[in-house]
């Protein structure tokens, strides 16, 4: 399987090329040449199997350069018992007869990104042994939240590598924050943005395509590569557990194979609902993909109308995570919905770099149509759905899962669709305490890390115990830079 370029299609690489390199010299995104397919026998035997080997089985269909030997090795180390909490690892949660959610919190970092990003270190180790690289790999990362922390977390000391993420100042939670400015490591390095995720993002991709940095870096002996979306050692991962999911439906007896589940997924940077449509695209019985936002709704006035705009203004919400007004991996999606035409997705991002906004033809408006809806939740309904949730269903939620359960509920009485529906539950609650505690009545006594005994005495719900051991534990960062000075940061932190 060789990966192309969305803005040159003649511009290919290995599998272990695309994981090194995270994004394309061009600017583009790497993607798979093709599609892989699967079918019933290949779910079957899926759903008699471990979520390790489940996720080996599906990888090895992309990453044809490296064993599925080796890839279940990597799976054990990533998703066994060490590093995550449920055996599970992406365990479902039965909410009603027609409701389940998936929860993807139980790793390190207590966040979806965990499911990426313990594979993704050693995805990119072992590429850089197939490719021969004898440089230091430098990952950049900018987050919103939690890709910040789970990168570090899964990139710790890691031989061969260094990583620096950068996040946007008083743009994330206090628990947020607190985990990533006193993770344990040598080999990382950690800086707040003045401005928000977009300024970060924006700098992290001046960057990588700054021709005089990389040749500055690579004569000191340094490789830049990424642990964002953009990188598709962080989006194949992603595949795995939608597939998982409708397995473990097969096993659980709550659908009959070939049976359609639809997949309702807060979205900010649009990887974790984008890994659900490349699902679809194998083969797995998907019916509609439900795409969430919150206040920050550029997304879903895409789906709605074709026109991504994202000259709006710029909401900090109660689920930074989603902040984010430059969904990088629409791109994917719009190369593969135009036929792989690189020049009208080149087309496209050039607009939105110099006007802030493109418009689709008229066939990717109808794909679009035919594959998402689109809808948002806003503050007041995001506090009501966690609130709804505690109270009626016994289940806690955290404000990014709200937006999607909040989401999920408006798109069943509008389509009169009742198609089990799977709705995405990002990060635990203990993440987001002061929001989570106000939203079920409970006025929070203090801040960040003080509010996880509160939240745990009111709900009775165990804290992680990776949150828990946060309390008392030392900052080691406290780096703040404007947009423009993130290229002196780099360069110091590879001196």
């Amino acid at each position: 399987m060789r990966y192309l370029s969305t803005r040159d299609r003649a511009l290919r690489v290995t599998g272990a090329e695309a994981v090194k390199l995270g994004l394309s010299r061009d600017g583009g995104l790497l993607t798979p040449e093709a599609i892989p397919q699967i079918d019933g026998a290949f779910l079957r035997d899926l759903s008699g199997r471990s979520y390790q080997e489940r996720a080996a089985k599906v990888m090895a269909l992309y990453l044809t350069d490296y064993s599925e030997e080796e890839l279940l090795g990597f799976a054990n180390n990533a998703y066994g018992p060490d590093k995550y909490d449920h055996p599970a690892a992406a365990p479902l949660r039965k909410v009603d007869g027609a409701t389940h959610c998936l929860e993807l919190w139980h790793g390190p970092t207590s966040a979806f990104k965990d499911m990426a990003l313990q594979m993704l270190p050693q995805l990119l180790s072992a590429a850089l042994r197939k490719t021969g690289e004898d440089k230091t790999v430098c990952i950049l990362v900018a987050t919103s939240g939690d890709t910040g922390k789970a990168a570090m977390e899964g990139f710790a000391d890691v031989p061969q590598t260094k990583i620096m993420v950068f996040y946007p100042k008083d743009g994330v939670s206090k628990v947020q924050e607190a985990q990533m400015v006193t993770q344990d490591g040598e080999n990382v390095g950690v800086c707040a943005v003045v401005g928000n995720f977009d300024d970060a993002q924006a700098g992290v991709k001046r960057i990588f395509s700054d021709e005089g940095i990389r040749e500055t870096l690579a004569n000191r002996g340094y490789l830049l590569s990424s642990a964002n979306s953009i990188n598709w050692g962080r989006i194949l991962p992603q595949v795995v557990y939608y597939i998982s999911a409708y397995c473990d439906l097969l096993r659980g007896g709550e659908i009959r194979m070939g049976d359609k589940v639809n997949f309702c997924v807060p979205t900010g940077n649009f990887g974790d609902i984008l890994a659900a449509y490349y699902a679809k695209r194998m083969g797995l019985p998907v019916g509609k993909l439900i795409c969430a936002s919150n206040k920050t709704d550029v997304v879903t006035d895409f789906l709605c109308t074709g026109v991504y705009d994202k000259n709006r203004p710029f909401h900090t919400t109660m689920s930074p995570s989603m902040d984010i007004l430059v969904s990088s991996n629409l791109e994917r999606l719009l190369f593969d919905l135009s036929g792989e035409n690189d020049a009208e997705v080149r087309g496209y991002m050039e607009a939105l770099s110099k006007e802030g906004k493109y418009e689709v033809s008229e066939s990717i408006k109808t794909a679009l149509a035919e594959q998402f809806w689109g809808g948002f939740c806003d503050e007041e309904g995001t506090a009501e759905t966690i609130a709804r949730y505690y109270k009626d269903c016994g289940y806690l939620i955290d404000t990014h899962t709200a937006v999607a359960a909040g989401v999920l509920e408006q798109y069943r009485p509008k389509t009169g669709d009742k198609t089990l529906t799977v709705f995405v539950s990002t990060a635990s609650p203990y993440k987001f305490c002061d929001n989570v505690l106000r939203a079920i009545g409970q006025e929070p006594k203090g801040d960040g890390v003080e509010l996880l005994d509160q939240l745990n005495a009111v709900s009775g719900v165990a804290v992680p115990r990776r949150l828990a051991a946060l309390k008392g534990k030392a900052r080691r960062f406290d780096l703040t830079c404007e947009k423009p000075g993130m290229d002196g940061m780099v360069l110091d932190f590879l001196k």
